[in-house]
Parts: structure tokens; C-alpha cells; sequence
């Protein structure tokens, strides 16, 4: 895919499938809500998650976005990513919000933004700053494997 295609791409999905690594040394696999900032995937979780501790241990990760169901129609991007995570109540709420509004899961309001906050305070945002990606689109093919 193109950088445009990318892009268009992460607009249009919905959940990311972020790959850690565990304590014991298996990849940690798990879904998330996201939003695009300048070009890189960001998303929120709770500060005491599994996944939030294997990223203070190893800021290593994998992030795939898939789509299609027949072999002719997949298409998708996985990012070999760092994982800055981020404290600040701000920038967590900020980000918080912003997943709300993409997934309409909130009232915008003053009142939906101190709900937001009151969350931020046990979460962490999550900005995963790309060092490799691969793409693929099967629609490309054109029946041709």
C-alpha cells in the first residue's frame, strides 16, 4: 500500500491488535480502540494492565490492522513500533476523549470531559512511534496468487 492507502486504511478500521512482550516470554496479544496523530496510532489503557507493564518493561511492539474475509480481499498493516507511554492526566484524557468521539461512545460536553479525566487518572496513553511497517492488499492480485 501507498502512504496515502495507509492512512486511508487506519481511518476507515476500527481496532488494532497490539503485540507486547509478556513476563514469561510469550508475544501478549490484545485489542484496542485507536486514533491517528500525525501519522502514528495512539490509544489509552489502564495503568495496571498487563500490557502497560510488559510496555515500561520492553517498549517493543507489534500492531497489525487487518480487513476482508475471503483470501482475495485481505488487506492490512502491521507497524513494528516503540511505545512512549504517557502519564500526563492531559494527554491521557486528550486521548481519551478523541477515542470516545471516533467510536461514539460519549456526549461531548463538559460533563463527558470529567468523566474522561476521572478514567485518565488510572490510565496510560499509549503513542506507538513507527520504526518498520509491511502492508499487504490481496484486492491487488487480481486472482492472481
Amino acid at each position: 500500500m501507498s502512504n496515502r492507502e495507509v492512512a486511508d486504511f487506519l481511518a476507515e478500521q476500527r481496532v488494532i491488535v497490539l503485540a507486547s512482550n509478556g513476563p514469561r516470554g510469550w508475544p501478549h496479544v490484545m485489542p484496542l480502540w485507536y486514533v491517528v496523530r500525525e501519522g502514528e496510532i495512539w490509544s489509552w489503557t489502564y495503568a495496571k494492565s498487563q500490557k502497560a507493564r510488559n510496555l515500561e518493561r520492553d517498549d517493543r511492539a507489534t500492531v497489525t490492522v487487518e480487513a476482508g474475509t475471503r483470501y482475495h480481499e485481505l488487506r492490512g498493516v502491521m507497524i513494528e513500533a516503540r511505545v512512549v507511554l504517557h502519564r500526563e492526566i492531559e494527554t491521557v484524557a486528550g486521548v481519551g476523549a478523541e477515542i470516545f468521539e471516533r467510536y461514539g461512545s460519549g456526549a461531548l460536553g463538559e460533563g463527558f470531559l470529567e468523566a474522561v479525566r476521572a478514567q485518565a487518572a488510572k490510565r496510560v496513553a499509549l503513542q506507538l512511534v513507527p520504526r518498520r511497517l509491511a502492508t499487504w492488499d490481496h484486492r491487488k492480485l487480481q486472482g492472481v496468487y
